[in-house]
């Protein structure tokens, strides 16, 4: 993809979408429950970029430190793709893959200043390294025999910096997900704190899925409570700009889409956070705007719940998004790409014998140059998750493909149909890896150009019954 391009997809998605649900409704006057610590908590913020622990977690990471608990921060990039901040920091442009690299390096440094005014030390900070705008390509098409991501900005396909938390680790899935194991096994956090499946920010729905499964490979061994935040979401904050004195609340579709608990700063507390804040200054610099939008009386936090599949449990598919059939296209699409935009309306799923079955409603028949698809990660406790089968459905306007990562699959091994302005696609089980869980989203796209996105969902299986004995 040329620059141009990408820095169109870039822009339609960070200033673009509406996700999951739509509302009219204003969620200024709801009440959620305050998230509070006790005495032996231990607290570890995961953070996609610095900067996010600052928008995200200030206030929670100046009380648990005032409460003189255990803190960790741990950053997973070091935000070395941002081309425009790093032109307008640096007056002139940033293109060497050496000058992006050392750019990475100014943001830890302002990682470091920021978060000594929050209170902490330096040894209470970690830096995994993996490449900025690039960790969802990790996720979905780089483990086992795959080969590395290579980072679209830095050129290089492993962690390129000495102060890095593993220096050299590949830009592969299992290295990701095993970093993050050993960061919580060593910590033992009692609460994490982690970006939201539903932030529009790729880097931020993949921390929280490899988050996620860690925490599955892990739950025998420590099951600490998990509180994602959202940073990046359409049309939010609102309004814009340095305004203390208002609630920082959901926007009005996750308002209901998830249980929220709120953490309410004090006075002292948001003046540091800004004051924090402003020492990412190559950030502040490019956007002080949006980043002051979050410097605000609240912090919230919450997760979508899973979504249980019960086998046997009849015909009535269970729903994971509903929303309103209203015009949510993004604002900076062309017109040709507005007059082809398709919604995904619906997702529902069930279990049917041993397939999955899942269906999505669109706002109007799938135009010929629009493709859809479906993410399917299953998670079995008995296997490791590198080695489990990574499915994406590609639906095209006459036919579907199937990919295992990158690797073509035979397209019977999916069933699709079309019925007007839906899709349903009966997937085999065996074809997951016969999982207990399952990661899934779906989206919608013109070429290269995203249109519509529903989240991340994860859907707990009952456990298959055992086969029946063979008869002798």
């Amino acid at each position: 993809m040329n620059r141009e391009v990408r820095n169109r997809v870039v822009a339609a998605w960070l200033a673009g979408f509406v996700l999951l649900f739509h509302s009219n409704s204003v969620a200024e006057d709801q009440a959620w429950p305050p998230l509070t610590f006790s005495g032996d908590d231990r607290v570890l913020v995961f953070a996609p970029h610095p900067d996010d622990e600052v928008i995200a977690c200030g206030g929670i990471i100046q009380q648990a430190l005032a409460a003189k608990l255990p803190v960790e921060v741990v950053f997973y990039t070091m935000g070395d793709n941002n081309q425009w901040s790093f032109t307008l920091y640096r007056k002139h442009p940033v293109v060497r893959p050496s000058a992006v690299q050392a750019m990475g390096e100014v943001r830890h440094g302002e990682a470091l200043a920021a978060d000594a005014i929050l209170g902490l030390e330096p040894s209470q900070l970690r830096f995994l390294g993996y490449p900025d705008f690039g960790t969802l390509h990790i996720w979905q098409q780089h483990w086992g025999s795959a080969p590395p991501f290579r980072s679209m900005l830095t050129h290089v396909v492993q962690v390129p910096y000495t102060n890095a938390f593993r220096p050299g680790a590949p830009y592969k899935g299992e290295s990701v997900l095993q970093d993050v194991k050993d960061i919580i096994t060593g910590f033992r956090p009692t609460r994490i704190f982690v970006s939201h499946p539903g932030d529009m920010n790729p880097d931020h729905r993949s921390l929280y899925l490899f988050t996620r499964v860690a925490l599955w490979d892990l739950e025998r061994e420590l099951k600490p409570l998990l509180h994602p935040f959202l940073v990046h979401h359409a049309h939010w904050p609102a309004p814009r700009g340095y305004q203390p004195e208002l609630r920082l609340v959901p926007p009005p579709d996750f308002a209901r889409a998830c249980p929220w608990q709120v953490y309410s700063l004090t006075s002292n507390q948001v003046a540091t956070k800004e004051a924090a804040l402003k020492h990412h200054a190559s950030q502040f610099a490019y956007a002080a705007n949006y980043l002051q939008s979050f410097v605000r009386g609240d912090e919230f936090f919450g997760d979508f719940p899973s979504v249980h599949l019960r086998r046997g449990a009849g015909d009535e598919p269970a729903t994971l998004d509903v929303r309103q059939s209203e015009d949510q296209m993004p604002e900076q699409l062309t017109e040709e790409e507005r007059a082809a935009y398709l919604g995904i309306e619906k997702r529902s799923t069930r279990l049917e014998g041993s397939n999955l079955v899942m269906s999505l409603e669109f706002s109007r028949p799938i135009a010929r140059t629009v493709g859809v698809d479906v993410h399917l990660f299953g998670y079995r406790a008995d296997t490791a998750f590198a080695e489990m089968p990574k499915i994406r459905v590609h639906v095209g306007a006459a036919t579907h493909d199937i990919f295992d990562q990158n690797r073509h699959l035979p397209g019977h091994s999916v069933q699709g149909f079309r019925d007007g302005r839906s899709i349903t696609l009966n997937i085999p089980l065996d074809l997951l890896g016969n999982p207990e869980r399952i990661l899934t989203d779906a989206r919608t796209r013109l070429g290269f150009v995203p249109l519509d996105w529903v989240a991340w969902r994860t859907l707990e299986l009952d456990p298959a019954p055992p086969a029946a004995p063979a008869d002798e």
